[in-house]
Order: structure tokens, then sequence, then C-alpha cells
């Protein structure tokens, strides 16, 4: 009896040294992300939060500059998430390598578009110059509290996070009261043809909705502190606009007063010193009215005396000065972004050429904003030429509707102390096709930033806290739970 005894602890023994070794060896021989077991179902948000940073870090390695995009690579990985969780999705190609994921959690109830809720984000992400970083932007890199990665912010962190959410309303069980869709496309950065214009032209069924949320707000932390949420309700129109300059080409050693470069500069200069008009709308007049009464004595005073007769032109500058996301809240923008001339150094060209990234307040037109351009720079040397593909207007998302309510209750509740306030983007985000479409659309960037890491989008070190991103999970999570579950 005791020699079956010994056997047979050592047959369970051996069992589980090889148990062991398979999990050993399952473990290295997984992908560069960080190793982990699988998870046990769980709607725990905390956990799912964690798990989440892992999905980032893969996402964020997966090159999507757009041009050229490599969107559909992101989407496919999104897929093996969802895949693990049982969540049916599908991929929609608008071209070779491009397109969106859409996946869809429904409500017990009869499905009902108009009710429906559409968590979106895009996976594309603009150029990074690895020289001016100091990590690999495609690296996924930890330092600190830090995650740092080109698209971080804007905007594979929203994208994430409408991920963990699907996650944690399929683990849980959740008996939802409207349909939830999950939509992750491509070519934001450029104007959404192969992406937002794609899935709403082509693909409308799939994402049918009567509200959505979408990057393009923020909730602003100072001093370590939430201090305002707000909603985008509204948002600029994006134009792009050519300056052309033209002269006579010829050897370098011979100058000529019709140097196109000379022409370009000189118009380059008196475009950037321009300042267009302030002009108000219902949103910023919410806007910064909600905000006067928690910033700064002086900041304060001069946003109640915005739209004073006496004092509303210094108040403005003021503004202006303090913020440049104010001062683009405040007025049409034009930012010069690329310049182009020449083949050599020593060959004056005939032609060189330069880029205006216009933002337009809603309702305001490029070509009125141009012909004001024109006067300006005074040279019959220089053209303007306006590029085809910007969006255009829309009507303001509503203040007073149930998602808009479901997240400012949400907020106080995560954020006490914080108010919450209507805004308007400085710039153009993929909600327009949506607004077009009468669909309630709200931007809302989750996770707690500083106005330093805000306006690191697009700039070199683009990065996320750590907790700030858990923290926005859990925001994110909660409103839709708020809106979407049944009580």
């Amino acid at each position: 009896m005791a020699r079956r005894i010994v056997a047979t602890c050592i047959l369970i023994l051996s069992g589980a040294l090889c148990f062991a070794h398979a999990i050993r060896a399952q473990v290295r021989a997984q992908p560069s992300a960080p190793a982990q077991a699988a998870p046990a179902p769980s709607a725990d948000i905390s956990q799912i939060a964690t798990e989440a940073v892992v999905w980032l870090q893969n996402l964020i390695r997966i090159n999507t500059t757009n041009p050229p995009g490599n969107e559909m690579a992101a989407a496919k990985y999104l897929a093996t998430i969802l895949d693990r969780e049982g969540i049916h999705s599908e991929v929609f190609e608008s071209t070779p390598g491009r397109g969106f994921l859409v996946a869809r959690l429904s409500s017990s109830a009869m499905p009902d578009p108009s009710r429906a809720l559409l968590l979106m984000g895009h996976l594309d992400v603009v150029a990074a110059d690895k020289t001016k970083w100091t990590v690999d932007p495609f690296s996924a890199t930890i330092q600190g509290n830090y995650l740092y990665g080109r698209g971080v912010i804007d905007d594979k962190a929203m994208t994430i996070a409408n991920v963990a959410v699907l996650v944690a309303l399929k683990r849980s069980g959740a008996r939802l009261n409207r349909d939830v869709i999950l939509l992750a496309q491509s070519d934001e950065e450029s104007g959404g043809t192969n992406g937002m214009k794609f899935a709403v032209d082509k693909h409308w069924d799939k994402i049918a909705s009567g509200y959505a949320m979408n990057e393009g707000g923020r909730v602003v932390l100072k001093n370590g502190k939430v201090q305002f949420v707000g909603i985008q309700t509204s948002e600029k129109v994006m134009a792009t606009v050519d300056v052309i300059a033209t002269g006579t080409s010829g050897h370098a050693a011979l100058p000529r007063k019709d140097n196109a470069v000379a022409h370009l500069a000189s118009a380059i200069a008196k475009i950037s010193a321009y300042e267009a008009p302030v002009q108000f709308n219902s949103v910023t007049r919410a806007y910064f009215g909600g905000l006067a009464p928690i910033e700064d004595e002086d900041t304060g005073k001069w946003m109640r005396a915005l739209e004073s007769s006496d004092r509303g032109d210094h108040a403005a500058r003021w503004i202006s000065d303090a913020n440049p996301v104010w001062n683009a809240m405040l007025r049409d923008t034009i930012t010069p972004t690329m310049l182009a001339a020449g083949i050599t150094s020593s060959a004056a060209p005939s032609e060189a050429r330069g880029v205006l990234y216009v933002g337009l307040l809603p309702g305001n037109s490029v070509d009125a904003l141009v012909g004001k351009l024109q006067p300006l720079v005074n040279d019959p040397a220089v053209r303007f030429e306006t590029e085809p593909g910007g969006g255009e207007s829309t009507p303001s998302s509503s203040q007073t509707s149930d998602l808009y309510a479901a997240i400012a209750r949400v907020a106080g509740q995560k954020f006490p102390g914080a108010v919450t306030v209507p805004d308007m983007s400085a710039r153009a985000t993929d909600s327009w096709p949506l607004r077009m479409r009468s669909v309630q659309t709200y931007g809302l960037l989750p996770f707690p930033l500083t106005e330093d890491d805000l306006l690191r989008m697009h700039g070199d070190n683009e990065r996320i806290p750590l907790d700030s991103f858990a923290k926005g999970v859990d925001f994110l999570y909660s409103i839709v739970n708020d809106f979407a579950i049944a009580k």
C-alpha cells in the first residue's frame, strides 16, 4: 500500500512539473508585449484597465502613420482582443490596407438605431520625427508613470478605452437598454475619405446610431486635481490652403527682385501676423462663462469681460495670449506648416510653395478668409489655392440630451468640485459626418491630463500618465453604464 501511495505521489508531482514547464514555455513564446496569463472573466474595471495598458502598447507598436496608414493591421489586432472575449467584430476595407472595424453588443430590447450608442476612435496617427523624441515613438516605452508613443493621446488610448468598455460589458453580462457599437476607423488625420466618410457612406447600417462618443473633449488637470470637464459639442472646420509664389528661375549668383522664395517668405510673414476678428457662438459663451468662476482672479475677470463694450478687445488679447487653445476658440486661425522651393542651392526656383492649415469657426467660409489674405499680402506674384477635401460646418450637438446629462452627471461623481462645460474643439474630428446625420455626438477624451500633456498631441514625446489612463477607462465605462445599462 505504501509503495502505491509513493508511486501515485510521484506521478502527481511529475504532472505538476510538466504543467509548470508548459506554462513557462507558453510565456516565453508570447510576442513582444509583456507576457501575462489569460485573465479570468471579470467585470472589474480596474483589472480590465490594467490589461488595457498592454493592448495599448501593442496598438502603438503597429505603425499607422498616415500616410500611408496601414490601419487594417491595427484593426485586425483589435479583432483578436474581441475574439478572445467572445465579441464578434467585422473589418471593412476601403482601399488596400485601410478601412474600419466595427463590433456590437446588442440590447435585449427590439433593435432601435435611434437609441444606439456609438463609441468611436481612430487608428491612424500623424508622422513623428524620431530625432526629436527621447524614446522611439513606436516603442510604447513606459518611463516612470508615463506611457510614451505616437498616437497615445490622439487617438489610440481612446480607441483602447472603448475596447475596454465593450470587454467590461461583455464580461459582466450587463443587460443593455440600447445597442452599444464600437467603431475603430482610419484616415482621420487626412480628412476621413478612407475612414469615417467611407463608413458613413457605404456601411451606415453597421454604425447607425442616435448617440456617439468620440475624441475632442478634455478632462483638464491642474495642480493635481481635475479643474474642468469639457464636453465637445461643436468643432472648428479645417481647410488646407496653398500659397504659391512665382518668379524667374536662373543662376543664384545673379539675384533678381522677383525671387519666388523671397516673395513667399514675405507673404508668409504677413499671414502669420494676421489676427482674425473675435467671434462668439453659444458653445464658446457657455464655455468661458462656465470657466470664469473657477479660474484665478485675473483670468476670470477677463473671461467675464470678453463681450463687454469697453474692455472686450483687451480681454480677448489677454485671453488669447494666456492659452493657445482659447485663442483658437475665439477666431479663425491660420498656421503655416510646410514650405517647399528649389532643387539645388545654386539655382533660384521659378516657384515656391507654402501650406496653411486653416481652422474656421462653424459657419465661416474659407473663401471669405482667403479673400482677406489676398489684399493683405498685396503681391501679384503670390496666389492662393484651396485644397479639396475639407470638413463641413455642422450644427452643434444638444446640451440637453440624455447622453450629455449622463456625461455631466458621472463627471460630477468622479471629479468632485470640477465644473462641466460644453466645448468647441479647435481642431476637426470625425464627429462632423455623424452630426450631418443628426447623431447627438459628443467629444470626450476621458483621461485627466495637464495642459502640458494635452499640447504634446501631434508634437514630440506624446505621452499619457498610466494613472490617468486607468481613470479615463473607469470614467468612460461609468458613463456607458449610466446611459446604456437597464436599471
